[in-house]
C-alpha cells in the first residue's frame, strides 16, 4: 500500500503572496509530492473539519465558539498573525481534522502524514504563532478519548518551542511531549515540555543528528508510545524565522532518523509537517517533501 497522505485543496486560505505564512506551500506541496509519483488515488485522503466536540477537548470553549464564528478578538488575532474570517476558520477545522485523520491512518497503517498540521503555538485559551487550533494535541485528545491510544509521544522537531501543545496536554499522564527547537527562537516566554531540548543558533546537520539520535531511545525506554512526528522545516539554513543551519540532507536525515527508529519497533507515526517559511515557497514545499518521501519508505 503507498503511504497514505491526507489533504485538503482548502488548506489554502487564499493569504496574498507576500504574507509572512507561506499559505500557498500547500498547494506547491502537493505538486511536488505529485512529481514524485506520491498522490495516485490509493494514496489520498480528504478530511472533513474537526467537529466542536474535539475542538473542545482541548481549547476553551469560549475561543472554539469565537472562531467557528469568525468572532475572534482583536487582540487574539494579532497573537495568532493575521484575521479569522471564514477561510481561516475553515482552514483550521480542516487541518485538525486532518492530523485526527492521520492519526487513524496511521494506526492502521504503521505510518501516515497529513500535508498540514503541526499549529503548535495554540494554546487551551487562544490562539497564537500563526496557529489557530492546535491540531495534534486535539487529535491527540480525541484518540485516548475513543480509547484508539494508550500512550502518545509527540516529538516535536518545529525550530520553536511547542509551548502551546505543553500548555494542553501539560495535566495528561498519557501525553508525553518532546520538543527539540532553537534556543533563542519564538515563544519568548517558553511553556515547558515533559523533555525540551534547546539548541544554539547555526547548529548543523552532525550536532543535531547526534543529539537526536542520542535522545530517542530514552524516549521509547519510557512507555510504549503511539507516535505524532512534527517534522517542521524551518531548521533548514535557509529559512526566514529558523536561525539553525540544517541542509536538506541534513531534513531528510532527521526523518530517517525518527520514522526508522519508531517503525523498527512497531510504532505507528503520524507525520505532520510543522512550520517552513521562505520568500521562495516552491523550495519551501520541496523542503516538506522531504518528510513524505522519506515516510513513503517505510509505508
Amino acid at each position: 500500500m503507498p503511504l497514505q497522505i491526507v489533504h485538503h485543496p482548502d488548506y489554502d486560505a487564499g493569504f496574498t503572496v507576500n504574507h509572512r505564512f507561506p499559505m500557498s506551500k500547500y498547494k506547491l506541496l502537493m505538486e511536488a509530492l505529485g512529481a514524485r509519483g506520491l498522490t495516485g488515488p490509493a494514496a489520498l485522503n480528504v478530511p472533513e473539519p474537526a467537529p466542536a466536540s474535539w475542538l473542545k477537548l482541548a481549547h476553551a470553549a469560549g475561543y472554539v465558539d469565537q472562531v467557528l464564528a469568525c468572532e475572534v478578538p482583536e487582540k487574539i488575532e494579532r497573537e495568532i498573525g493575521f484575521p479569522v474570517g471564514p477561510r481561516v476558520s475553515l482552514r483550521a477545522q480542516l487541518a485538525t481534522g486532518g492530523t485526527v485523520l492521520a492519526a487513524r491512518l496511521a494506526l492502521l497503517n504503521g505510518i501516515a502524514c497529513n500535508t498540514a498540521g503541526g499549529s503548535h503555538h495554540a494554546r487551551r485559551a487562544q490562539g497564537a504563532g500563526f496557529c489557530t487550533f492546535n491540531d495534534v494535541a486535539v487529535a491527540s485528545l480525541v484518540l485516548l478519548a475513543e480509547a484508539a491510544a494508550g500512550n502518545i509521544l509527540i516529538v516535536d522537531l518545529d525550530v520553536h518551542q511547542g509551548d502551546g501543545t505543553a500548555d494542553i496536554v501539560g495535566g495528561e499522564r498519557r501525553v508525553f511531549t518532546f520538543s527539540m527547537h532553537g534556543d533563542r527562537n519564538y515563544p519568548t516566554r517558553k511553556i515547558a515540555s515533559d523533555l525540551d531540548i534547546a539548541l544554539p543558533d547555526g547548529t548543523g546537520d552532525a550536532a543535531y543528528l547526534e543529539r537526536l539520535g542520542g535522545v530517542l531511545p530514552e524516549l521509547t525506554a519510557k512507555a510504549r508510545w503511539d507516535v505524532f512526528y512534527n517534522a517542521g522545516v524551518d531548521v533548514h539554513a535557509e529559512d526566514r524565522l529558523g536561525r539553525l543551519s540544517l541542509s536538506n540532507e541534513g531534513l531528510r536525515a532527521r526523518d530517517d532518523m525518527v520514522i526508522r527508529h519508531f517503525r523498527a519497533l512497531g510504532i505507528p507515526v503520524c507525520g505532520v509537517i510543522g512550520g517552513g517559511y521562505s520568500t521562495d515557497v516552491a523550495a519551501l514545499a520541496a523542503r516538506h517533501s522531504i518528510l513524505f518521501e522519506v515516510a513513503s519508505g517505510f509505508a
